[in-house]
Order: structure tokens, then C-alpha cells, then sequence
């Protein structure tokens, strides 16, 4: 009786949901709270089932169930809830993910931190890019692998067990108590992960964070068809595996864009992409210079993400550290790096660096010849040795129009990768797939990159590369004219506001092709105290978003969006961006991202009567 309201219900849900729901890749932030992420849009969703109300407006209300679509979204919540309520359990138990390895991999993760066994029970196959030997030696990960009969006979085992089914429905009632984690793999659509037994419980929290940093939520179409599944039960057979058009026209675009004549790679998101560089790279060092040490050369406020995935890898595998790279303020860039790598060099380790040109929030570029000149340094180790060259990891998700790596340009010479987020301007906001290129030196690190992007099954989807085969061909437009609202904007700032502090790239770098659509604001403040003054300027910072996001409700959002469409996207990075980052780190300012569609004179309307308001004051 109740699986049959549920069904119903969820039918009537899909029919009236918002298109949003489907196409939006981030969410407002004034309607999120980070520490209820999933529980409190499925609160307020469950209250609507048991009055049974899908009505339009009531689901257009539900608060944001993350803040960022390649965490959770409504629809995969909703599919992790409606496979729950199936099968009695909470729905924190169930955890839907776009790859069909990274839930093992989540697993096995912390059993090793943990130092606790894992088999791997299967019927039918493991996911093909499951790859045991990679696992072992690379990841470091201790299982053991086992083809069995069937998941309900099965002994107890000192560790986790893990089963993986292929089955085409969503049952798993007859869960042995003996299986601690059941995964069922859906054909171009992804996994389904149930963690079962109060006793597994700690293990949610860290599949999560497995999901928010390795690797995706199931998309809002694949889960959308998970739930047609899961209601109607139709024969199962999805048709959106990956064209080879729609992968050509990208790969040639992303060549076309960067300037660069390798294969360019193309993953779920920004941070799958990434994840797939470090292992990579990760892998190549343990071939190719065997008991050195790896280390990863990081700014410690750069984008949250990119700063604890690193963290995480580092805290997998002994040898592989982190150092701290400044980059902002009173701390230049070339400088910090080349004080870094003479010292790393003196231990004969291996050096990764990962940048952002333009740095996040603060948008500045360092001098890129005397770049050039630090990298293709050669510096010698404590024994006279030459020491091993670095490999430049450069994030230019805010100018991923500039050329660096192809023939002639600055960062041709030395081993040097180029990856951005696909959630910006490559997708237009559309959709969270990322892509990365290397120069022609790093023909063999690309190689290993694509090995582990493989791997952990996080190649971009049919409908991502659909939707950057039609996106990519105006990107180059769109963001010429995104930096003409945006100068127009920074400088109206300034004539309106002088005493703000703006972050922002100077003419003379646009003129070398840095035309980004964000800056930072870092708005006047008073008090007899430096905590008076700090507490003054964060109530200011969301005094002017909520003025923003109020007036003009249909462009500005508060949220961490860059390279949509249209509209105007604001956030504070201490809170969003940057929020696993160590707090003295953090930057409680207001970044801004403007797209080439959006009604710039209301938008200054806005502003000035917020200026003139605080200077009342």
C-alpha cells in the first residue's frame, strides 16, 4: 500500500516538477543550509508526499538540497528517497553516483585509512574499468574479489563486504545482514549505492565526501530515468550511450579553444578531472622515480575543492604531501614557487603544481615570463644531481580562452597540463563536465590521466558531451562579451563607490587575452577594532547580495556560478567556494560573475542605492 502512494506520488512529482531541476547545474544559496544538505529539502518533500501535494508552486518552495549539482540535486535526492522508502530504510542510507567504481572506491578508502579488510562479492561482472592491480599498487587499496552464486547465503566476514548486482529493478529488502554495502550498476546511467546496518553508518558521511570530491551525483537526466525505472518498471535499456560525433566535435573544439594539438580529455566535472590528473601523475612518479617523495604544490586559499581533494589524496599515500603555495595579497606567485621547488629539489622529490591563472577570488596573474623562467629552472639536488622537473597543473576555469600550452606560447617548453571546469563558460552553466589538455610534453602523463579518468569511470556523459558540442563553438563570444558588462560594471563601482577595494585584472592584461567576467569587492568598513571592522564588513557583504538578489530576483542569484548564460551570480568564497578551506585562509569578500545577457543599468540602479545608503550611515 504505501509503495503504491509513493509511486503515485513521485509520478505526479516528475509531471509538475520545475524544468530547473533538470537544467540548473547551482542553486541559490539564501534558501541552503550546508549543514542540512539533503535532509532538509527531503524534510519539507516528505511533508508535501504525506499531504500529497505536488502542486507547481509547492515544489518550486523546496529549499535547495545542495548548493552545487555535482554534489545532489532534487531528483537524485528524490531517487535515493523513493529507493529507500521501497526498501524501509532512511534515505541517508542511499547514495546514487553518476560513475559505477568511485562507490567502491569510496569504500575501500576508508578501510584503509581505517585499516579494516574488504571483499568484493559480484554475480554477474564488476564495472569494466574496474581495474584490481591499479587499485593495489597505486591507490594503495587491500581487497579481496569474488565471483559468488547469489546475495542471500552468505558467511560472515572479519571487514566490509561489499556486492555488486546488475539487477534491472531497485528491490534489495532480502539484503543478507552479512552484505554491509550493496551496489547495483545501471547502463550509462551510474550506481546506486545502500549502506546497510546501523553498525555501517560511519561510513555515510565519508561516501559523501567521496561523491563531492572525486566524483558526481547521478545527473538529473540519468536520475530522472532511474525513477521512470523505479515506477514503471519498463524494460530496461537506456539509449544515450556516448556519440562519437558529439565526442569529436568537442575534442576539436577544446583543441581549437586551448590552442594545443593533443587529445584532449573530458570528465564528469571540474574535480573528477582533476582527481584523474593527480592519480595520474601519482601513478608516473611510482613508476618512473621509485621511494621519492610526490609533493603537491597547492595555494591554500584557492577553490575549497581543489585544496582538499589534494589534502585527501595526500592523506591515502604516504609519500605523497602537501606544500602550501601563497599566491595573493603580499605573496606573489613566481616567487613563492620558486622558493618552493629549489627546496624541493634539495630532497630530490617530485613537484606537482596546481594554480589558478587568474587566482580565485582575488583574480590576479602573476608575470608569466618570469613563469616561464621558474619552471624551466634546472635545479640540483643535495647530492649535485639534476633534480626532477616539475609539472605545471594550471586551473584556468576563468580565462579558458588564454593560450598557454600550444606551440610558442608560455608554456610550451616545460611539462605543463591546462583543466577547467565545465560548469562555467565550456557548458554555459548547462552542465558540470570538465576537460583538460597538455602540452607536448606531457604526451606520456596524459596517458596515465586518461588511465585513471577510465578507472573511476568519470568520463563526461552522453548528454554532457551533447551539451559542450553545442556550447564550446560561442565560447570565445560569450566571454568577450561577459568582460565588456563586467569592466563596465567594475569601473561604475568605482566612480559610485571609491572607498571599496576592487579585485579585478588591470587593461593591460586583457590586452593579452585575460578577460574575465568576475572581480572581487572587498567593501569599506568601520569600527574602533579589527573584529568591529571585520563583523561590519560581512554584514555589509550580505547586506548588498540580499539588496542585489531582492530587487532583481530574475538575474541576480546568490550563488557560486561563473559563465552562465545571463544573469548575475554573486557569493561570499568563505562560505561557498572556499569552504573546506583553513580558515585563516578564507576571504570574507564579495565575489561577482557577470554573463553576456543581463540588464547591467537595473543592476547599477541597485547598487548605487546601496552606496548612497552606506554612505548615509
Amino acid at each position: 500500500m504505501e509503495a503504491n502512494k509513493m509511486v503515485n506520488y513521485i509520478k505526479a512529482v516528475l509531471k509538475n516538477m520545475p524544468t530547473d531541476w533538470l537544467h540548473l547545474t547551482t542553486h541559490r544559496l539564501d534558501i541552503y543550509e550546508e549543514k542540512l544538505a539533503k535532509t532538509q529539502f527531503l524534510a519539507q518533500f516528505e511533508t508535501l508526499y504525506h499531504a500529497n501535494n505536488s502542486e507547481v508552486l509547492a515544489l518550486k518552495e523546496l529549499p535547495t538540497a545542495y548548493d552545487y549539482i555535482r554534489l545532489g540535486h532534487p531528483l537524485s535526492c528524490i531517487l535515493e528517497w523513493g529507493v529507500a522508502t521501497l526498501n524501509n530504510r532512511t534515505p541517508e542510507n542511499v547514495i546514487s553516483f553518476s560513475s559505477q567504481t568511485m562507490p567502491i572506491l569510496a569504500i575501500l578508502r576508508k578501510n584503509l585509512l581505517d585499516n579494516k579488510k574488504t571483499q568484493i562479492l559480484y554475480t554477474d561482472s564488476v564495472p569494466d574499468s574496474f581495474d584490481p592491480e591499479v587499485l593495489r599498487t597505486i591507490y594503495g587499496y587491500n581487497f579481496e574479489l569474488k565471483k559468488v552464486g547469489q546475495a542471500t547465503a552468505l558467511s560472515e566476514y572479519n571487514g566490509s563486504t561489499i556486492f555488486i548486482s546488475e539487477k534491472e529493478d531497485l528491490g534489495t529488502k532480502d539484503l543478507s545482514p552479512n552484505i554491509d554495502f550493496f551496489i547495483n550498476l545501471y547502463t550509462n546511467l551510474g550506481s546506486i549505492l545502500v549502506v546497510n546496518g546501523e553498525k555501517n553508518k560511519g561510513y555515510i558521511s565519508e561516501i559523501q565526501h567521496v561523491r563531492r570530491r572525486e566524483t558526481i551525483a547521478m545527473t538529473p537526466t540519468n536520475s530522472l530515468t532511474a525513477l521512470q525505472l523505479l515506477i514503471e518498471k519498463p524494460s530496461f535499456n537506456p539509449q544515450n550511450s556516448v556519440t562519437e560525433t558529439n565526442k569529436t566535435l568537442v575534442l576539436n573544439s577544446i583543441k581549437a579553444i586551448t590552442g594545443t594539438t593533443s587529445k584532449p580529455l573530458v570528465a564528469s566535472s571540474g574535480l573528477s578531472m582533476q582527481y584523474a590528473i593527480m592519480m595520474g601523475l601519482v601513478h608516473d612518479a611510482l613508476e618512473n622515480h621509485k621511494g621519492k617523495k610526490i609533493k603537491f604544490i597547492v595555494p591554500p586559499n584557492c577553490y575549497g575543492g581543489t585544496n582538499d581533494q589534494a589534502r585527501r589524496v595526500a592523506a591515502c599515500i604516504d609519500i605523497v604531501e602537501i606544500v602550501d603555495l601563497p599566491v595573493d595579497g603580499d605573496n606573489e606567485m613566481v616567487q613563492s614557487m620558486d622558493t618552493i621547488l629549489a627546496e624541493i629539489a634539495k630532497e630530490d622529490a617530485i613537484p606537482y603544481i596546481i594554480a589558478e591563472i587568474p587566482t580565485n577570488p582575488r583574480v590576479e596573474v602573476p608575470d608569466l615570463l618570469q613563469l616561464k623562467e621558474v619552471l624551466g629552472k634546472v635545479r640540483k639536488t643535495n647530492t649535485g644531481k639534476t633534480a626532477i622537473d616539475p609539472v605545471f597543473i594550471l586551473d584556468q576555469t576563468f580565462c579558458p580562452n588564454v593560450h598557454f600550452l600550444g606551440e610558442g606560447e608560455v608554456l610550451a617548453k616545460g611539462r605543463s597540463i591546462s583543466y577547467a571546469s565545465g560548469s562555467k563558460f565550456p557548458s554555459g552553466g548547462q552542465c558540470t563536465a570538465g576537460y583538460c589538455v597538455g602540452n607536448q610534453k606531457t604526451n606520456a602523463l596524459m596517458a596515465k590521466i586518461e588511465r585513471h579518468l577510465l578507472l573511476c569511470d568519470n568520463e563526461a556523459t552522453s548528454l554532457q558531451y551533447e551539451i559542450l558540442a553545442r556550447q564550446l563553438p560561442s565560447m570565445k563570444q560569450r566571454i568577450k562579451d561577459a568582460y565588456t558588462h563586467t569592466l563596465a560594471f567594475v569601473n561604475y563601482i568605482k566612480e559610485t563607490l571609491p572607498s571599496a577595494k576592487i579585485n579585478f585584472v588591470p587593461s593591460a592584461l586583457a590586452a593579452q587575452g585575460f578577460t574575465p567576467s568576475v572581480f572581487s569587492l572587498d567593501l569599506p568598513t568601520k569600527g574602533k577594532t579589527v573584529e568591529e571592522k571585520e563583523m561590519y564588513k560581512r554584514a555589509l557583504n550580505l547586506k548588498l547580495i540580499n539588496a542585489m538578489i531582492t530587487e532583481i530576483p530574475n538575474e541576480s542569484k546568490f550563488c557560486v556560478s561563473y559563465g552562465q548564460l545571463k544573469g548575475c551570480y554573486w557569493t561570499i568564497p568563505a562560505t561557498s567556494t572556499q569552504g573546506t578551506t583553513k580558515e585563516g585562509d578564507k576571504d570574507y569578500i564579495v565575489r561577482v560573475a557577470l554573463s553576456p545577457s543581463l540588464d547591467l543599468e537595473l543592476h547599477k540602479k541597485v547598487f548605487l542605492d546601496f552606496a548612497t545608503k552606506i554612505q548615509i550611515d
